[in-house]
């Protein structure tokens, strides 16, 4: 792979392209989601939702698929300033270790440093040791603990 790399926002013509990324990162979390729920996605990801934003990471030589990045913008209680959270990111196998991973997150770092938001963060499953392994460099390790119910059957 070329030292370089494609970070781009997500169009409506690259369903055939992120399809596949987003399948495996939901199979990587063991996550079967319905097919109505995965079409909601990406129209919000490419019908100009001002919320939900996705990104595309692609080999310059190839235009092969490398990874993919959903955010979330949203407000926060403790500033009048826009929160970014970072809710998927995925780098597919081959290309793990090649600085696609950080690319991204500095990437999106970067535009909200330009934009004047007051906080970009993300989780990460405990176990995930690969993602931890970049994100304790990128960000420092995590001091918040993560608490969930979920509000669906």
């Amino acid at each position: 792979m070329s030292a370089r790399i494609i970070l781009r926002p997500l169009t409506p013509d690259d369903r055939s392209i992120w399809q596949p990324l987003w399948d495996s990162y939901c199979a990587f979390y063991k996550v079967a989601l319905p097919a109505n729920v995965i079409d909601g996605l990406w129209e919000k990801l490419t019908g100009g939702d001002p919320a939900i934003h996705g990104m595309l990471a692609q080999n310059p030589d190839t235009g092969d698929a490398l990874g993919l990045m959903h955010y979330v913008l949203h407000p926060h209680t403790w500033s009048l300033k826009t929160v970014c959270y970072l809710e998927d990111l995925f780098v597919t196998e081959a290309a793990r270790g090649q600085g696609v991973g950080r690319a991204l997150i500095e990437w999106l770092a970067g535009k909200g440093r330009e934009e004047g938001w007051f906080r970009l963060y993300w989780h990460t499953d405990e176990d995930n040791a690969t993602a931890r392994l970049l994100y304790d460099r990128v960000a420092g390790p995590a001091t918040m603990v993560r608490y969930a119910i979920s509000l669906t059957k």
